[in-house]
């Protein structure tokens, strides 16, 4: 079914058709783009965001840390390093990129040891717009997978929030992959805060913890699984209304932070499971920061659908095309 392609290239379509809509409010978009909002890539390419630039960034960096086991923090994080330092410097990191990642990546350029480069006190969306090939990802113990999905957003997001709502996103991706029913994933979700509220992976994110107001590793990430827990229920809400027409932020959030991020993309998917284009168009048209809800969306209905899903025409004319196929191609 090609998932691995399939979220790849759905992460960038919501991510294209979720831009124009970003910073307007409901009556805006309807009002420019029709009840439904954007519905077709503009442009001959399509252009992305950072949203995608990043994840591109995410998933490059992995190609090459897999292909040198063992894969550990010591071999990811340079790769990483040297992927976002170069997102950083190319000219066309223009589409209005976060000003936390921009400034993490700053430092991280300047040489400085990441959990010194990192913003401690963010837990902007950046965290987890990036990290669907972290979930993706073939080989990874499940240990291993949750590390590499919070030490990706850590390197710009130091906040327990950020790394726990890109754990989960990382692991909804490849549960869904795997073959999860989506009816069941927000249970999993929920189940996966309990289990790890206390995990610290201190080999991979070494001293991070060691913020104000935090007496111990498992003080601080336990504050991030709860907003997640916290987010997840406002998620719940949102589905039994089951209102599919309306601005997806009401509930769960305008997306902007991680956790909002998760829930808002999760919302999109699962109230249409099994219209992958129409869980995008929601994203698209929502009243948050519509790219990367939308981004998130078209991640989780690729990885369970597969590159069929999308429109065929589409990924001819996405930026980044030739990328996002090799990313996606190498884990299918």
């Amino acid at each position: 079914m090609k998932r691995a392609s399939g979220a790849m290239f759905g992460l960038a379509y919501g991510d294209s058709l979720g831009a124009p809509t970003e910073f307007l409010s409901m009556k805006q978009i309807h009002k420019r783009f029709g009840d439904h909002g954007p519905t077709q890539l503009n442009g001959d390419p399509a252009l992305v965001t950072d949203d995608t630039q990043m994840a591109v960034a995410v998933g490059l960096g992995l190609l090459d840390a897999l292909a040198n086991p063992p894969f550990t923090p010591d071999l990811i994080t340079p790769m990483w390093r040297r992927r976002f330092v170069d997102w950083l410097n190319d000219p066309d990191n223009t589409r209005a990129p976060g000003h936390t990642c921009i400034r993490a990546c700053q430092g991280l350029e300047a040489g400085l040891p990441w959990v010194k480069a990192t913003v401690a006190g963010s837990k902007g969306c950046g965290a987890n717009m990036r990290v669907a090939p972290v979930g993706l990802a073939p080989g990874l113990t499940d240990e291993t997978r949750a590390a590499a999905a919070q030490l990706q957003a850590a390197l710009t997001h130091g906040h327990p929030t950020g790394l726990a709502a890109s754990e989960l996103t990382a692991f909804a991706v490849r549960w869904l992959a795997d073959g999860i029913d989506p009816s069941d994933l927000p249970g999993a979700l929920r189940a996966r805060c309990h289990d790890q509220r206390t995990t610290y992976h201190e080999r991979w994110l070494g001293t991070l913890w060691q913020q104000p107001g935090m007496d111990a590793p498992e003080t601080f990430v336990s504050r991030g699984w709860d907003e997640c827990l916290a987010v997840l229920d406002r998620l719940d809400e949102a589905l039994a209304r089951g209102d599919r027409a309306s601005d997806p932020c009401e509930i769960t959030g305008g997306g902007w932070i991680a956790e909002e991020a998760l829930a808002t993309g999760l919302l999109c998917f699962l109230l249409f499971p099994d219209e992958p284009v129409e869980a995008i168009w929601r994203g698209a048209a929502s009243s948050g920061d519509s790219d990367s809800i939308a981004c998130l969306a078209g991640a989780f209905a690729g990885a369970r659908l597969g590159m069929d899903a999308w429109p065929a025409e589409w990924s001819a004319r996405i930026e980044y095309a030739d990328r996002l196929a090799a990313i996606g191609t190498a884990w299918d």
